[in-house]
């Protein structure tokens, strides 16, 4: 399973860029993937301190409700 990291569909963006992990380590590209063991490796990095987490938030869909 991989991770899609679109920064350009991230709801706060510019609001926490400046503490995010993919801003810190790689500056705000346009799109990034990782696989599970990089995800696993950047939460325990932040964990530990040393780099601040991943701060994606993605905007969740509303589920369609059909009327009586």
């Amino acid at each position: 399973m991989t991770t899609r990291i679109d920064c350009d569909t991230c709801v706060v963006r510019s609001l926490a860029c400046h503490d995010c992990v993919v801003t810190v380590l790689l500056g705000p590209p346009p799109e990034l993937c990782l696989d599970d063991d990089e995800r696993r490796a950047l939460d325990l990095l932040a964990a530990g301190g040393l780099v601040p987490p991943l701060r994606l938030v993605q905007a969740v869909t509303a589920p369609e409700v059909e009327s009586a």
